[in-house]
């Protein structure tokens, strides 16, 4: 039987990223089945003021570690500050996003736990005393169910699937603050390069993706121009990265992210297995292309045949209206 769940909370630039509200609602509702306290912590150098949503969700506690130097990821320090923490409050479940730095962070914390690990989880159900993770292989065409035998077990979720919904309050009253004098530095980010002025397609609502459709990168203007018109993030397909036209951090699909806006308006792309194990859980998908037997329309609500080149510029017209 479990004793306590800890969810991994994320931040970037003092503020908590959308996957923090998730991992807090997926141990919640699984302490709920398990009949256990969840507890929650943040590494960083946030203020107390930032984390009063995530009380809630209904976690306990969240204990903040904090210093000046923790504001950036460092694998050393944090892995070091999250299994000690673990220890010490015998918490025997860990939940973390299967995000960047959940991938590298929650298999070093595993290690130092002696915790077996499953990751990329897309469901986690109680059966009896066991916890069942569900995760996707072989390109989402099938789903794996995972049970963790070690008495430490550690959980990655993929982000975009556990609805956090809304909080039902404030508790800034159970938010505990722990000062880290000298963190393990031994390993240090020295810097970040990022566009400016991008949106991250992880955590926009509304998401504009290009393909080989577009024929060449000069033509990806268009899916600048009509993001652009809706306040969008610009994504793209494995091909598209592949061939160097856009960065990966704009990569949607099985080897990339992993979305699930509000609109996912898909130009250009076919939709290979792998881009739609990426945002097929899209509330509204859109696709235009030009072959009436691409797979994209199978899972798009609204679909049109027919010249990006014609249909692009004719849309952004009439949304500019």
């Amino acid at each position: 039987m479990a004793n306590k769940i800890l969810a991994v909370l994320e931040q970037r630039d003092n503020q908590l990223k959308k996957i923090s509200f998730e991992v807090a609602k997926a141990a919640v509702d699984l302490g709920k089945k398990l009949n256990v306290k969840v507890e929650a912590v943040l590494v960083g150098n946030n203020t107390k003021d930032s984390l009063n949503a995530i009380g809630g969700y209904g976690v306990e506690s969240v204990t903040l570690f904090r210093n000046e130097n923790l504001t950036q990821y460092s694998s050393s320090a944090y892995s070091k500050i999250i299994a000690d923490f673990a220890k010490e409050l015998e918490a025997d479940i860990l939940i973390f996003g299967n995000t960047s730095m959940g991938k590298d962070l929650a298999p070093r914390v595993a290690v130092k736990l002696d915790a077996g690990i499953a990751v990329d989880s897309v469901k986690l159900e109680v059966d009896g005393s066991d916890v069942i993770s569900t995760r996707p292989v072989y390109a989402g065409k099938a789903l794996l169910d995972v049970k963790i035998n070690s008495a430490v077990k550690v959980f990655t979720i993929r982000p975009n699937v556990f609805n956090a919904g809304e909080p039902t309050g404030d508790v800034p009253d159970l938010i505990v603050e722990e000062n880290i004098d000298q963190p393990d530095l031994s390993s240090k980010l020295i810097e970040i390069k990022k566009a400016e002025g991008k949106l991250d397609v992880a955590e926009a609502s509304i998401i504009v993706s290009g393909g080989r459709g577009l024929k060449e990168a000069a033509n990806f203007k268009l899916v600048e121009d009509l993001a652009e018109v809706l306040g969008a993030a610009v994504g793209a397909s494995r091909a598209v990265v592949d061939a160097g036209w856009r960065p990966h951090s704009e990569q949607v699909g099985q080897t990339g992210k992993t979305v699930s806006p509000n609109l996912y308006i898909a130009l250009g792309i076919s939709g290979a297995i792998q881009h739609l194990a990426g945002m097929r859980s899209s509330k509204y998908i859109v696709a235009v292309n030009k072959d009436a037997d691409a797979p994209i329309f199978q899972v798009a609500d609204y679909g049109i045949t027919g010249d990006v080149f014609e249909v692009v510029p004719a849309l952004i017209e009439e949304l500019k209206k």
